[in-house]
């Protein structure tokens, strides 16, 4: 250990890394294949890990989302996301996904979740988790280790219409994880919310 080295004083109770968790994210019924592998920190609420996954497919955050996953405990099938009392597509029954963790629910070996957003073109996306990281560092962000295939646009009518789309409008165009810019969940949360 060096002088320089011996007058560092941790924190107590702040870990310089954390876990993490690896997901890839599948967008289903496209006809080419559209995912993404991201990796984000273990302390990441279900709002948190909506944001990584927005920011890593391409999606705009101009619609409702939800995660459906299996309870690892009870199997019994919680919905993740933003309640609404006019329970529109069972928002009624959809727990704050601010106030829960990915971390906590999902188990290596357990099938996907399942993450749906805007609920009128219903894009579904499976949320498999491959790996848990023993050690991540704890600034950091999310990060997009490898994908495929571009997001389709907000409002074009769902899949069948993409697929319609593309037939008429090929693209070359390849998609580049280290080009993914991922935003503060809690600035978009003051945002979305217009409060802290």
């Amino acid at each position: 250990m060096s002088r320089d080295q011996g007058k560092i004083i941790p924190f107590p109770g702040v870990s310089p890394t954390v876990p993490g968790l690896q997901f890839r994210i599948e967008l289903l019924l496209v006809a080419e294949p559209v995912w993404r592998r991201i990796v984000v920190p273990g302390h990441y609420s279900f709002w948190d890990l909506h944001i990584a996954i927005q920011d890593a497919m391409g999606w705009e955050d101009r619609h409702l989302h939800q995660f459906k996953i299996d309870d690892p405990r009870t199997g019994v099938k919680l919905r993740f996301g933003i309640p609404d009392a006019s329970r529109f597509h069972g928002a009624s029954e959809v727990l704050t996904g601010w106030d829960h963790r990915p971390a906590d629910h999902f188990r290596r070996g357990l099938g996907p979740a399942l993450y749906s957003y805007d609920f009128g073109d219903e894009w579904q996306h499976e949320v498999h988790l491959e790996e848990i990281l023993t050690s991540l560092d704890a600034q950091a962000g999310p990060d997009c280790l490898d994908g495929e295939g571009l997001c389709p646009q907000e409002d074009c009518g769902g899949p069948f219409a993409w697929e319609e789309y593309l037939a008429e409008h090929p693209s070359t165009e390849k998609f580049r994880p280290e080009e993914v810019v991922f935003d503060n969940p809690h600035e978009r949360w003051i945002r979305t919310f217009g409060h802290d």
